[in-house]
């Protein structure tokens, strides 16, 4: 049987509620980030250019101390690390979300740039760009807000983006991107991250045809 496929600017992965991005120092994750990765090493294989970031939790002796922004080409920057509670320092103001704060000079150094590359490539090119999340500590900054926005109308690339399940106050953006009609959100949880990557290649190469 064939499936028809809607056209979808953009692929986005849903954390499931319960296994959302723990800012409590708890143990418990989805496997969005892993996901992700084979998702790229998946275009990768079919010769389809990847780019952009993913998120990587960091551990000292089994206790995680924060979160960094690996591009998908292996440069590395923090994104968060656990804070004291003195505030902040030299006059400096302190993004922080529960125990974490957020380096948000080290994350936008290394992530603005890759969002000005996106519309670099040759005409015809096959190409996924990452954004590996939308999230809380990410959206302190403004210009980040604005470089996803051009991003999902930039008809350049097709784009394999993460979000959060919102609990508590809503995210604008998040809510924004969750709301968009080119875009397919797809909710992961432990249960189905195996069983569902083959739809999510799919989606993605059928986003890939129709911007060709």
């Amino acid at each position: 049987m064939q499936h028809k496929f809607e056209w979808y600017r953009a692929c986005v992965l849903c954390m499931f509620l319960g296994f959302n991005r723990d800012y409590s120092g708890g143990v418990g994750s989805v496997g969005k980030t892993t996901l992700v990765q084979k998702v790229c090493d998946a275009m990768k294989a079919a010769e389809v250019s990847c780019s952009g970031f993913y998120t990587e939790e960091v551990r000292v002796g089994g206790r995680r101390v924060g979160f960094d922004m690996v591009t998908v080409t292996g440069e590395r920057a923090h994104l968060s690390r656990v804070g004291n509670e003195s505030g902040a320092s030299a006059g400096r103001r302190e993004y922080r979300v529960g125990q974490y704060v957020v380096d948000l000079p080290s994350f936008e150094n290394l992530a603005l740039p890759l969002f000005r590359q996106v519309g670099g490539g040759s005409e015809g090119d096959r190409r996924v760009f990452v954004i590996d999340e939308v999230g809380k500590m990410e959206l302190f900054s403004q210009a980040f807000i604005r470089a996803v926005r051009q991003t999902l109308d930039c008809s350049s690339c097709s784009i394999l983006g993460t979000i959060p399940i919102p609990k508590g106050k809503p995210l604008g953006l998040v809510e924004e991107v969750r709301g968009r009609t080119d875009v397919k959100v797809f909710t992961i949880t432990k249960e189905n991250r195996n069983t569902i990557f083959p739809d999510i290649v799919a989606t993605l190469q059928q986003s890939l045809k129709q911007a060709s």
